[in-house]
């Protein structure tokens, strides 16, 4: 079995989108999991955005990083500079990628723009999952 981990600052947006999309996407030889480094709770929008997808994550929560299964792991994927830069030491052979994606519950205007935004950033990691040649 081979693991991933996806890593942002409260576990409550993007990684939550990207544990969904990977379970999803990947093969059944992969386990999925996400984490922060603060719990934030699970954003309502992130659970509508990938509903729209066909998506369900509302059953996923916010967890903080574990260090066992971080250490285990074969691909760690941050998708904030927060996360990247606070997230603990990985051994040599853990591979480390960096998704610099912006934080969707940041998003200011309207509901339509804060949907928008939510959108784009699952697409992105929608696209860069598919598109990621270590994630076979």
């Amino acid at each position: 079995m081979k693991r991933v981990y996806f890593l942002c600052t409260g576990n409550s947006c993007r990684s939550q989108m990207a544990e969904g999309l990977a379970r999803t996407l990947l093969s059944p030889e992969w386990e999925v999991r996400s984490a922060g480094v603060e719990r934030h709770g699970l954003n309502p929008v992130a659970v509508q955005v990938m509903a729209e997808v066909g998506i369900d994550i509302s059953q996923q929560y916010s967890k903080l990083i574990d260090p066992d299964y971080l250490a285990n792991c074969d691909v760690v994927v941050t998708l904030c500079g927060d996360a990247r830069d606070r997230c603990p030491v990985t051994p040599p052979q853990v591979r480390r990628v960096h998704w610099p994606l912006p934080d969707p519950a940041q998003a200011v205007g309207d509901e339509e723009t804060k949907l928008r935004v939510f959108r784009e950033v699952r697409d992105e990691i929608q696209a860069r999952i598919e598109e990621s040649k270590w994630l076979k």
